[in-house]
C-alpha cells in the first residue's frame, strides 16, 4: 500500500529534476554520487526545504550506522523494489522527513542505487559545504594531532581560503605515512609525507642505478 503511495511522488522526483532547469550547486561534483547529490539540490532548492534536506541527509547516515539490519535492507539487490521503497517511505516519514528526502529515497530504490548511497551522502556533504561557505580540508597524519598541533594546522591553511569562507578541517590518521601529512582543499593536494619522500626517493635511486 505504500508503495503505490509513494511510487508517484518517486515520478514526480525523477520528473522534475530532469524536465525542469536544474538549480546549479555552488560547485560542480563528479561521478555518480555527484550526478544524483546535485538532482537532490536542486529538487530541494525548488521545493525551498534545502536546510530540512541536509537535517534528513545526516539523519539517514546516522540511522544507517545505528541499525545494521536496515543499512544491509538498503544495499540487498535481491530484495523487490516495491518493498524497498515501502519500507523506507514508513521509516523516514516515521522519522517526520521532507517529502523531497523521502521520494529521493524511493527514487533511489526504484532505480536499484541504494547500494551506492555512500557515494552520494559524500557528494552531498561537499555540496552543503560549499552552499553554507565551509572549505573542507582534509588533513592526514601519521599519529593523531594534539590540541596545539591542530590549531597551528588550521591556522596555516587559513591561506587557502577566501573572505567570508570557514575552514571546517577533517583530520584522520594512517601510520603508513611514517610521518609528515598529506593535505587535501578543495581540488588541491599537498603530499608531504614521510612515505612520499621515501618513495620519491627510492625512484631516485632506481633511475640513477
Amino acid at each position: 500500500m505504500a508503495a503505490r503511495r509513494c511510487l508517484p511522488l518517486v515520478r514526480h522526483f525523477s520528473t522534475s529534476s530532469v524536465g525542469a532547469q536544474m538549480v546549479k550547486p555552488p560547485i560542480q561534483v563528479y561521478g555518480f554520487g555527484g550526478r544524483y547529490a546535485t538532482a537532490l539540490y536542486s529538487a530541494a532548492s525548488k521545493q525551498k526545504t534545502l536546510d530540512q534536506v541536509d537535517k534528513d541527509m545526516g539523519s539517514v547516515q546516522s540511522l544507517m550506522k545505528q541499525s545494521a539490519v536496515l543499512s544491509d535492507f538498503m544495499k540487498n539487490p535481491t530484495i523487490n523494489k516495491k518493498a524497498k521503497i515501502s519500507v523506507i517511505s514508513d521509516v523516514l516519514k516515521g522519522e517526520k522527513m521532507a517529502d523531497s528526502t523521502v521520494n529521493f529515497f524511493g527514487m533511489l530504490a526504484e532505480n536499484g542505487r541504494l547500494n551506492k548511497v555512500k557515494e552520494i551522502f559524500v557528494a552531498w556533504t561537499k555540496i552543503m559545504a560549499a552552499h553554507k561557505g565551509e572549505i573542507i580540508c582534509k588533513v592526514t597524519t601519521a599519529k593523531t594531532l594534539d590540541a596545539s598541533q591542530q590549531k597551528q594546522v588550521q591556522e596555516a591553511l587559513k591561506a587557502f581560503i577566501k573572505k567570508g569562507e570557514s575552514l571546517q578541517l577533517n583530520l584522520t590518521v594512517d601510520p603508513t605515512l611514517i610521518g609528515g601529512m598529506i593535505v587535501e582543499v578543495g581540488d588541491k593536494y599537498v603530499d608531504m609525507s614521510t612515505a612520499s619522500k621515501v618513495r620519491n626517493l627510492t625512484n631516485l635511486i632506481k633511475e640513477t642505478a
